[in-house]
């Protein structure tokens, strides 16, 4: 590859991150202030501390252990519960996308190369295995506010769970399904 070539690429991956970082950034406040001005209202520092703990257990399971919590091996079934919507607004979503191909009509997210494919398939595992691990802490901090009887932040929190953390996991889920066929060459799994 040319070296223009090659910083045109550089800049764009710049540009792409940047994008992508602002629904990061975005729904990690909207969902992240309230369990936060929760925690840190009702809970214990150690207490907080102990239920973090915990939740970040997930984050050292296999990979097998997502493939069998995966809620279904077709597409359609995510499509019908919502989740091709989810992906409006997430990073790499069709917002984003849309107007990064606006700038730069060539990008894509995934290249159509099997290094590509394989580190996009990948790559879910890591976002299930962070949003699962705030599921629980937000199940946990639930459930919690639950036995105090604090249902208004039973509520809160339980919305901010399903929506920054269920949905993103069966949007993980979705990706993975999409891109199982293109991977599953037995060298590459």
């Amino acid at each position: 590859m040319a070296s223009s070539e090659q910083k045109e690429l550089q800049k764009i991956k710049r540009i792409v991150g940047i994008y992508n970082m602002i629904p990061n950034l975005l729904w990690t406040a909207l969902f992240g202030i309230p369990i936060t001005i929760f925690c840190y209202t009702f809970l214990a520092p150690k207490a907080t501390c102990i239920l973090l703990g915990v939740s970040l257990a997930p984050i050292f399971f296999p990979h097998s252990f997502f493939d069998r919590i995966q809620l279904s091996k077709k597409a359609d079934w995510y499509k019908k519960i919502g989740v091709k919507y989810v992906n409006t607004f997430a990073q790499n979503g069709s917002i984003l996308n849309k107007m990064i191909k606006k700038k730069y009509p060539n990008f894509k997210v995934i290249s159509n190369t099997r290094t590509s494919i394989r580190k996009q398939y990948y790559q879910t595992y890591f976002f299930e295995k962070f949003h699962f691990s705030l599921f629980l802490f937000f199940t946990m901090v639930t459930l919690y506010a639950g036995f105090q009887k604090q249902y208004y932040w039973v509520l809160v929190i339980t919305i901010g769970n399903l929506l920054y953390n269920i949905y993103p996991n069966l949007l993980q889920q979705y990706i993975r399904v999409k891109l199982k066929s293109a991977v599953s060459d037995e060298k590459l799994l």
